[in-house]
Parts: structure tokens; sequence; C-alpha cells
């Protein structure tokens, strides 16, 4: 019989599509693992935004993943039964974040504004002479920004 224990294990191969250094898992966006008597395996993920573009990819990688195990099935369900939010990504997975030259977004209490997206630390230089360009990044979990002193452009993983 296969544990969770082996499947939390194996879901750190599945990569996010869109910052491919990062697990699923570090991300903080599997939110269940449960392994039936008969080794079905249910897997519960909550998107970063509910319009994802990656879903269907994530989920796709995550079957075939644990497709390769001793497993009977797996069902990878997208719910938002937990609500993500930023807290969620991992030490880990901060570090990765940083690696792949992203400003991270800061661990808040559950409150989030606008002033979180200023000051912002450049991932290059990091200098906090920064400007937010636009919340508005290439995907719903980015902001753009601006350093002053390395005069380049980099992305933010916004605080949610």
């Amino acid at each position: 019989m296969i544990s969770e224990k082996e499947i939390w294990d194996a879901l750190y191969d599945v990569k996010d599509p869109e910052i491919p250094k990062i697990s699923v898992v570090d991300m903080g966006i599997i939110t269940g693992v449960k392994v039936s008597e008969k080794d079905f395996v249910n897997i519960s993920m909550t998107p970063t935004f509910a319009g994802c573009p990656a879903v269907n990819v994530m989920r796709s990688d995550i079957e075939k993943r644990i497709s390769l195990m001793p497993v009977s099935g797996v069902n990878v369900d997208v719910n938002y039964d937990v609500q993500w939010n930023s807290n969620m990504i991992t030490e880990k997975g901060r570090e990765l974040l940083k690696d792949s030259l992203f400003a991270l977004p800061p661990v808040h209490n559950g409150f989030v504004s606008i002033e979180m997206l200023t000051n912002i630390e450049c991932p290059l230089c990091h200098s906090k002479n920064t400007k937010l360009q636009t919340p508005f990044g290439p995907t719903q979990c980015r902001a753009i920004h601006y350093c002053n002193n390395c005069f380049q452009a980099f992305e933010q993983f916004k605080p949610v």
C-alpha cells in the first residue's frame, strides 16, 4: 500500500509550468492528499488565482507523475475549499522564487493592501529604490516593478 507521504514526496517532482524551478507543493497549491484502501489517490489543488492559465497543465502533470506509482488511479480535484494565499508558499519555495529573480510577496496577517506593492526589494541589486510600474503583470499573480538603481524591470509575485 502506498502512503500519503510517498505521494507528497512525488509531488515535489511536479513543477509550476510558469516558474519551473518551484514545485506545486512549494507553491502551496496542493491542499490535500488522500489514499484509499485500494490505492486510489485523491489530490486537492487550489490555484493561486481562479483564472490561472496553468491549471490544466498542472493537473495533467500531477496525474502523469502519480500514475507512475503503484496506484489504482488518481483524481486531481481543483477546488477553492481552502483559499490560497501567498503565505502558503514554503520557505524553500520563497528561496526558489528568489533564485528565479522574482521579488517576494511580503508575509502578511491576512490583510493585503496596495502598499505591499511599494518599496519592493529588487531581486537583481537588492535596492528598495523601486517603483511599481503596474500591478498587472503577465499573469494575475505577478506585478511589474522598475529599479531606479540598476535600471531593470522585474516581476514580483504578488501578496494575496
